[in-house]
């Protein structure tokens, strides 16, 4: 009897499986409402194959598959299993498949994922979705760029409520889990009446039966000392924390080690959890809390010491954002040990007996000293300066205390200022309290003078610890100024962030234009650079992103007086409410001319003037904020007029679309000429 409700069991599981969840499709007879962009190459939908694909058949750069509207108010897994098929070795443009989020009322598409490799077998991609009040729609893009013998095909997309580490191991995909492969011992499936093993096996957990699924390694063909085998989940694409829960069986006839770790993206592993016993004649499971802050994978790693060690098998693994002792862990957020300065220090103090130490200032508007790095309106730090600059002098400021035993990134700007070598005056150490040991992470080399440079730094250690900025005045003919602004701290390693997806609707130019593009109506042009223009006394000495960057300008020498050029964005989607733009301009040199911003309907004649600045405002770069509305579908257009000389160079960085509204006001300062309190640095 049992028996027989097991099987009606697992055969209503099927025919749920049959009945898919909105957004998942497996192309067999239909799209399953997924439909294309007609603007764009075609998808065709193989029903014999259950797939759909695109391919360089037809002339055009990519292909555009767009989901009907979805709605999650829980946290949901997307599978997407694929294949990228080409018969050229090495393209050097080669094509690429993307998954979008297009939020409900939004300008801009979110790249969840991306990948170029290409394979002579499909493929799975499992990315994490967090929950949310919105409508969506997930957006496929295949992009075929130069390879002319490419093609993309999709064989299904599932979307499962829960999180993608989750598996009961039922499916072909296995949820995204791989093994590493070995030559002598690995992870199999199991169950299924499959007969391949000389262990005798358990029957899964899933379904208690000979029918359900389970992963197992066994020690049969273990021909050396400590053989590993490693089950690998997908890799986390949110931060996620709580219970990490799963079902195993262990027989042990000598050492068998069954471990479970955490490794990031750097490959460093963590073992959250280690079996202490020797034998479970039935399934039983395990508990860890677990931690994921950053992209980590899930191991589960056996090794055995001889070929009759026995095996470990292992069902349902599950995730719960509760953790195991159902206590709640404080979570740390790192956006607290961050400081834009500002209202004040933040959590950033100082050691007074050190002295004066760093001072909290600000510069008006001018031609001759940089502002700050956050709006070139604000306030920054400065050490070394007339009131401390002492021989041997040193300046401590202390950030909060960080947890161990996490990864982080901590970046910040820095600007020196003065006419010697000036290497080793700014450094970064390292405090650990509770072995009260300083070490130094980060020095200064020479930089360029009066430039916002961008430090990043990746750290981890075992231990609680605070950063600490030390700024050190050797002597007076070593000892320039330093100015220190927009600290911030993330998690997870600077190379891993790195390679994060961008954010919709920034543009930094380090790539390339982004969304924008020329319009010669004007016969003048903007170009990409990085570094100081050619001409003197005027344009930025570096960008606003990094300081050694790139940005977008007009060069004055190349234009007669009144020339003008447009660098204009592509169609953007209309949303309804208040958006906000957001970009810093450079407008330096005693010839500058106009810098505006319109807004252009489609279908509209009229360009929308939305913002302008005329004439030189400062040497430092400058934050502009723009707020809009727009239900149509719109472009922004920038234009740039030279003035009446050569030192009329024009530069924009930076730029950021946002939904909502603008959470601060633009700091506007009307005045026609510098008086002389202009250079006057405010204490």
């Amino acid at each position: 009897m049992l028996r027989l409700w097991l099987l009606a069991a697992h055969a209503l599981r099927l025919a749920g499986a049959a009945l898919p969840s909105p957004g998942s499709c497996t192309f067999e007879d239909s799209a399953c409402g997924y439909q294309w962009d007609y603007a764009h190459l075609p998808w065709t939908l193989h029903g014999e194959g259950h797939y759909i694909s695109v391919d360089t058949s037809y002339e055009g750069e990519k292909a555009v598959l767009s989901s009907p509207d979805l709605y999650s108010e829980e946290w949901s897994c997307v599978r997407l299993i694929y294949q990228i098929a080409t018969t050229s070795d090495a393209s050097p443009d080669p094509a690429r498949l993307n998954l979008y989020l297009r939020q409900e009322g939004g300008s801009f598409d979110r790249l969840l994922w991306s990948t170029k490799e290409p394979s002579d077998s499909w493929l799975i991609a499992s990315l994490d979705l967090t929950n949310g009040t919105n409508k969506y729609k997930l957006v496929l893009e295949g992009e075929m760029r130069q390879d002319k013998s490419a093609s993309i095909a999709v064989f299904e997309i599932k979307i499962t409520s829960g999180y993608c580490i989750e598996c009961d191991f039922e499916e072909n995909h296995l949820c995204g889990y791989v093994n590493r492969w070995n030559p002598n011992v690995n992870w199999f499936v199991g169950g299924g009446n499959i007969q391949n093993s000389q262990s005798i096996l358990p029957k899964d957990h899933t379904l208690n039966s000979a029918l359900g699924h389970y992963m197992y390694v066994d020690s049969v063909y273990v021909k050396h000392f400590q053989e590993v085998a490693q089950l690998i989940s997908p890799k986390t694409t949110a931060p996620i924390s709580g219970c990490l829960s799963f079902y195993y069986q262990l027989k042990q006839e000598s050492s068998i080690v069954f471990t479970v770790y955490l490794r990031d993206m750097s490959g460093f592993y963590e073992e959250i959890w280690k079996t202490d016993s020797a034998l479970n004649a039935d399934w039983a499971l395990a508990e860890v809390d677990f931690n994921a802050p950053y992209p980590m994978e899930v191991i589960f790693e056996v090794a055995f010491n001889s070929a009759k060690g026995g095996y470990v098998a292992l069902d349902d693994i599950s995730f719960s954002p509760v953790y195991c002792s159902n206590q709640t862990e404080a979570t740390f957020n790192p956006a607290n040990a961050g400081c834009n300065f500002e209202e004040d220090l933040c959590n950033f103090y100082q050691d007074h007996k050190d002295g004066p130490g760093w001072s909290r200032v600000k510069v008006k508007r001018n031609v001759y000293r940089a502002g700050d790095h956050t709006t070139g309106f604000g306030y920054y730090l400065l050490a070394n300066t007339k009131f401390t600059s002492q021989p041997g002098y040193i300046g401590r400021l202390y950030g909060p205390t960080l947890p161990g035993n996490l990864q982080f990134c901590l970046r910040f700007y820095y600007a020196l200022y003065g006419f010697f070598k000036m290497s080793g005056i700014l450094a970064v150490y390292i405090f650990e309290e509770n072995h009260v040991v300083q070490e130094k992470i980060w020095s200064v080399l020479d930089s360029p003078k009066g430039v916002w440079t961008q430090a990043e730094i990746s750290f981890k250690k075992p231990m609680p610890c605070k950063v600490v900025f030390v700024s050190w005045c050797k002597s007076f003919w070593d000892c320039g100024v330093v100015a220190l602004d927009d600290i911030s701290l993330s998690l997870g390693s600077c190379q891993a962030a790195d390679l994060l997806l961008p954010t919709p609707g920034e543009c930094t130019f380090e790539k390339d234009e982004c969304i924008f593009t020329q319009e010669k109506r004007g016969r003048g042009s903007w170009h990409r650079k990085r570094g100081p223009t050619p001409t003197s006394y005027t344009g930025p000495k570096g960008d606003h992103t990094t300081g050694v960057g790139y940005y977008m300008y007009i060069e004055a020498s190349n234009m007669v007086y009144g020339q003008r050029a447009y660098l204009v964005s592509r169609s953007l989607r209309g949303a309804s409410g208040k958006q906000c733009l957001t970009f810093f301009y450079h407008m330096y040199g005693a010839g500058t001319g106009l810098l505006s911003v319109y807004l252009k309907k489609e279908g509209d004649d009229e360009e929308i003037p939305l913002w302008r600045r005329t004439g030189e405002q400062s040497i430092s770069w400058l934050r502009g904020l723009i707020e809009y509305e727009s239900d149509a579908n719109y472009q922004i257009i920038f234009e740039a007029i030279r003035g009446v000389s050569v030192r009329s160079d024009t530069a924009i960085d930076d730029i950021l679309f946002q939904a909502g509204p603008c959470l601060e006001v633009e700091e506007i300062q009307f005045s026609s000429g510098y008086p002389d309190s202009l250079n006057e640095i405010e204490y």
